[in-house]
């Protein structure tokens, strides 16, 4: 699925079964939500924290496609087309880093 179609799919699901789209205060907090629950989870599988009891039911993919979910809701809600962002985005990447990180000793390997 292309990311202009799934915008289009989570517009369909609003309109279909969410009534309508949260505010943009609302979706805000609800993204950092998200944002956090796959935190937690990346801190437990990757970090030093073991899981709880409560929290094994988390799934990190279920996680992500929640903050995609979110992020889409609000991208339609303001009238932004997340692939000329994205593509925008690398653009000012390439442009501002394309030797920066090559040229970073932190990451090139010493082998």
């Amino acid at each position: 699925m292309e990311i202009q179609e799934a915008q289009k799919a989570v517009d369909k699901w609003i309109k279909t079964y969410g009534v309508r789209y949260f505010n943009e205060l609302t979706n805000m907090v609800l993204l950092q939500e998200e944002v956090g629950e796959l935190a937690k989870i990346v801190a437990r599988i990757y970090g030093e924290q073991n899981f709880k009891e409560s929290d094994k039911g988390y799934d990190i993919e279920d996680e992500m496609g929640d903050v995609l979910f979110v992020l889409m809701c609000m991208a339609n809600q303001m009238n932004i087309d997340l692939t000329k962002a994205f593509e925008k985005n690398i653009q000012k990447k390439i442009n501002r880093d394309k030797d920066r990180h090559t040229n970073n000793p932190k990451l090139v390997s010493n082998e």
